[in-house]
């Protein structure tokens, strides 16, 4: 992450409390953290000292100074997994919602890669360097779901080659606001960093790469739709970008939902239910499943009686 980043806010951003816009921004920074940035004056609104209660207003500038980050190697930390296989080569992990894949900037402990240090004993691959330690892919913070973290090199570049060549099964289910009316179909619009808001992402733009989703809808109600998806490719934020580019964003999504999201489900209703690649060392092709988590369940029941 740069130690500077630059914000213009829009029409859309305008009337927001600066803490909530820059929470949703900075998506490796919890909302205390965030806080303490603008406590130290580490955030300025039109060149000035900007206080946490702010309401913004369009075309204002925000530039927000990151501390430098610590050289500091991952810990293990003793914090229980939902394993849902395990061997020599690798291991399956359901990810609860609000769980960090690794560390970063405003999320030093108490993620995923902490908690694999500890189980793992430190057996894990370093293909992307001390700090991702065994991390092959990764879901959002507030994305639930499968994934698969390598213990060694081998396993690692041949789980990432099967990634890249489009080999990797990677199924999700969401509940969007909207009711779609295509039974089936295919997103294929090029996903890239936004040009004013560096953390959020977009369709177009010149820095654009390929995405492509593809969708099925499982179930319509009056306001929202159960939709099932499928990565082709795998884009920062990508089902939620294609989701909201075509009018029908995730339920409860902050980031490129409405401004007035679901406060409920802290965080998009957004699972990681299938995940399936060919072993590194057995060739044989293993797939896994895992069950709606309770917020998606207690969510789906809500929005079928909603009239």
């Amino acid at each position: 992450m740069p130690n500077r980043l630059d914000f213009t806010i829009t029409a859309a951003d305008t009337g927001q409390r600066l803490d909530r816009f820059l929470t949703q921004q900075l998506s490796d920074f919890s909302r205390s953290a965030v806080q303490r940035l603008l406590e130290s004056g580490a955030v300025l609104l039109d060149g000035k000292p900007a206080g946490k209660n702010e309401r913004l207003r369009e075309g204002e500038m925000i530039v927000v100074e990151l501390p430098e980050q610590e050289d500091e190697i991952p810990k293990p930390e003793n914090i229980p997994l939902d394993i849902l296989y395990e061997d020599s080569d690798l291991l399956v992990v359901n990810k609860p919602k609000g769980m960090v894949v690794h560390p970063a900037a405003g999320n030093r402990n108490g993620t995923l890669v902490n908690a694999l240090l500890y189980h793992c004993g430190g057996q894990l691959s370093d293909c992307n360097g001390s700090f991702r330690p065994g991390i092959v892919h990764r879901i959002d913070k507030n994305t639930s779901g499968l994934l698969v973290a390598a213990k060694n090199n081998r396993a690692h570049l041949c789980l990432a080659e099967q990634i890249q060549a489009h080999r990797f099964t990677r199924e999700y289910r969401a509940v969007v606001y909207g009711v779609v009316k295509e039974d089936r179909g295919t997103l294929d619009f090029p996903i890239g960093r936004h040009q004013t808001q560096r953390r959020k992402m977009w369709v177009g733009g010149e820095n654009g790469r390929d995405a492509v989703t593809h969708f099925e809808v499982l179930e319509r109600f009056s306001r929202f739709t159960y939709m099932k998806f499928r990565l082709e490719t795998g884009r920062t934020h990508q089902i939620r970008v294609h989701c909201a580019y075509i009018g029908y964003p995730v339920a409860g999504d902050d980031v490129y939902g409405p401004k007035k999201c679901i406060t409920e489900l802290q965080g998009q209703c957004l699972h990681a239910k299938k995940l399936g690649f060919v072993h590194p060392s057995t060739a044989s092709y293993l797939e896994f499943d895992s069950e709606l988590p309770a917020y998606f369940q207690k969510f789906l029941e809500k929005a079928k009686k909603i009239t």
